[in-house]
């Protein structure tokens, strides 16, 4: 895998070209392996014999893996992605209250509220840009940053630091330093974050955690807070920006299916699913580990192989979509039938608020900009440094021709 991350769907294509389960090397020349292909990676999210928790992660138990490796923290931080069975239930159970349905419609005037005000600073700043403006800073990142950290109880203050953390903790390219730097400020910015909760609770998902831990005693411990904490922000706001973004470029670079959704012919939610699949904005998620030798679409997977989740790579398949998988179509039949938010016991619990975010954030959009276009080349837009992470690290626009 190139730890400099990059438009993954060529790559995607040559690895797919040698099945859907192939071997791949991590950063620092980890082996590992990639389930790519739309039906195995279907199975291997759902098999039994395939755990989160990095106790099954044999170079990891070996002492192999070294402190500063930038794809440790995917491995070992305390939270839902790396537990299973009853413990993982456990957590679940505890963080899902805030994202029940009845609670994420509750969050709708909000929602709506709140994009309203960006659209207005985005229209601000590219009149101050020359007509230009950086849609993901002003638009895609501070809306669902702004929402996840509402529910979380976490000041506006804090905002900035925590997505410039989680890009870095996210990131493949960095050094060992720079990231246990990031985790350890991340932590001490989310221990801030408890400690102002713990005495000064509010209704919020980090209030009711820590009333949860209090209550039950060995329900929720410290570690399971911050890392609970720590995914709710990350994957709270990094999927919904992604996604946005990747919405945008695709409407503004195929203004034949902005044209359709505009006059009514296919919905804003059309888009949210077909931008899920089409450019997922989780390109390889880690990790999960076989409990033992696994053989998913006639390839064994050692017992305790790191293996990345290729949702991007997924999304594109033939076999699975058709010989026009790679043609982004908001009337696709069947457009939920991807896996870009997960499948299983692991499935997003944020994935109806971000559908939610998304569709509003979309439909306000392009019906207050209808003209709305990427001010410069698609091609020359820069992206991620990462193969997590899906999308570009800027978006500039311009609102009007």
């Amino acid at each position: 895998m190139d730890p400099a991350g990059g438009c993954p769907h060529a790559a995607n294509a040559r690895l797919l070209s040698r099945g859907a389960v192939t071997a791949v090397v991590l950063p620092g020349g980890v082996e590992g392996m990639a389930v790519l292909g739309h039906a195995a990676l279907k199975e291997f999210l759902a098999h039994p014999d395939v755990a989160k928790d990095a106790r099954h992660f044999a170079a990891l138990r070996s002492g192999a893996i070294p402190d500063g490796w930038p794809l440790r923290t995917f491995a070992t931080v305390q939270g839902m992605t790396t537990a299973d069975g009853a413990d993982h239930r456990r957590l679940r159970a505890l963080v899902s209250k805030a994202f029940t349905t009845r609670r994420v419609e509750e969050l709708r005037p909000r929602i709506e509220a709140l994009t309203a005000s960006l659209l207005d600073g985005l229209d601000r700043a590219a009149t101050a840009g020359g007509g230009v403006a950086d849609l993901r800073a002003h638009f895609a990142l501070p809306l669902p940053m702004g929402v996840i950290c509402e529910l979380l109880g976490v000041d506006a203050a804090h905002h900035d630091r925590l997505h410039d953390l989680s890009n870095r903790i996210v990131a493949t390219d960095i050094g060992p330093e720079e990231s246990t730097a990031a985790n350890r400020e991340m932590v001490e910015v989310l221990s801030t974050v408890a400690a102002a909760r713990t005495k000064d609770p509010g209704d919020d998902l980090t209030s009711a955690l820590i009333a949860a831990r209090e209550e039950n005693g060995d329900r929720l411990g410290p570690h399971e807070l911050i890392g609970t904490l720590m995914l709710t922000v990350i994957a709270g706001h990094e999927t919904t920006l992604n996604l946005i973004t990747n919405a945008v470029r695709a409407l503004c670079t195929h203004r034949d299916q902005l044209d359709l959704v505009l006059s009514g012919g296919a919905s804003w939610a059309d888009v949210v699913e077909e931008t899920l699949r089409w450019d997922s904005p989780v390109s390889y998620f880690p990790f999960r580990y076989p409990t033992r030798d696994l053989t998913i679409d006639g390839t064994v997977i050692p017992e305790g192989t790191p293996v990345l989740a290729g949702y991007s790579a997924a999304g594109r398949d033939e076999k699975a979509h058709g010989p026009d998988a790679g043609r982004f179509d908001i009337t696709r039949a069947d457009g939920t039938r991807h896996l870009s938010l997960g499948h299983g016991a692991h499935y997003c619990l944020g994935a109806p608020l971000a559908r939610m975010e998304s569709t509003a954030a979309l439909r306000e959009l392009f019906t207050r900009f209808p003209d709305l276009d990427l001010a410069v080349p698609d091609s020359e837009l820069l992206r991620h440094a990462s193969f997590v992470g899906n999308s570009v690290r800027a978006l500039p626009v311009r609102l009007h021709r």
